[in-house]
């Protein structure tokens, strides 16, 4: 299940980026997730200030 980005919701402030263990978000305008990286852990879920992330079943 890896995270999934509401790209409607994400302000592009990188807090997501900043506690991810694995480095599997990048932020440009919006934050992006590697789901080859990804582990699930939702350490980025916690972190968003928008409620932008959700982890996929």
């Amino acid at each position: 299940m890896p995270a999934k980005i509401i790209v409607d919701k994400c302000s592009g402030c990188g807090s997501c980026a900043d506690v991810c263990p694995t480095e599997a978000i990048t932020v440009d305008d919006v934050a992006v997730v590697d789901e080859n990286e990804c582990t699930d852990c939702g350490s980025c879920v916690d972190e968003c200030p928008e409620e932008a992330i959700e982890l996929v079943d």
